[in-house]
Parts: C-alpha cells; sequence; structure tokens
C-alpha cells in the first residue's frame, strides 16, 4: 500500500504536534462521562479538563462518541 504525499504530510505534522501531556484515546473515553455532565451543568469542561477538550479537537473518533453521548444525555434530560 502506497501512502499519498498528502498523508505522508498529516502523518509528520500530527507527530510533531504531540505533548508529553497529552491522552489517548482510551483516557479520553474514561473521561467523557464527566466531561459531558460538566456541559450539560453549564459549567466550562474545555477548561476543567483541558486534555480531553485538546483530543477531542484532534481525535474524529472520540469527538463522535462525545456528540452521541451529549444527544443522548439531551434527550434523556427532556424526557425526564
Amino acid at each position: 500500500m502506497k501512502l499519498s504525499t498528502n498523508i505522508l504530510k498529516q502523518l509528520v505534522k500530527s507527530a510533531t504536534n504531540i505533548h508529553s501531556d497529552e491522552i489517548g484515546c482510551d483516557d479520553c473515553f474514561d473521561r467523557l462521562n464527566k466531561f459531558a455532565e460538566l456541559k450539560l451543568k453549564g459549567k466550562s469542561p474545555e477548561e476543567a479538563m483541558p486534555l480531553v477538550q485538546e483530543h477531542l479537537q484532534r481525535c474524529p473518533e472520540c469527538r463522535e462518541e462525545y456528540e452521541a453521548l451529549m444527544e443522548a444525555l439531551q434527550t434523556f434530560k427532556e424526557s425526564s
């Protein structure tokens, strides 16, 4: 399988943007409930949990999980 120049550039960019205090998908997933609860309470999860926020900004899979969780929680909250 040949990698395109564009994909290689994205991989290099991602590798150079890694910080020692970043979290991975597993850690992000473990913290999504708390992050979502803060958001629903009108608090700022971005300030309280900046590593989760940074991960969600760069990881489409985790962001999709977060958005699905928020939608489910909003639906549950509205039906209560």
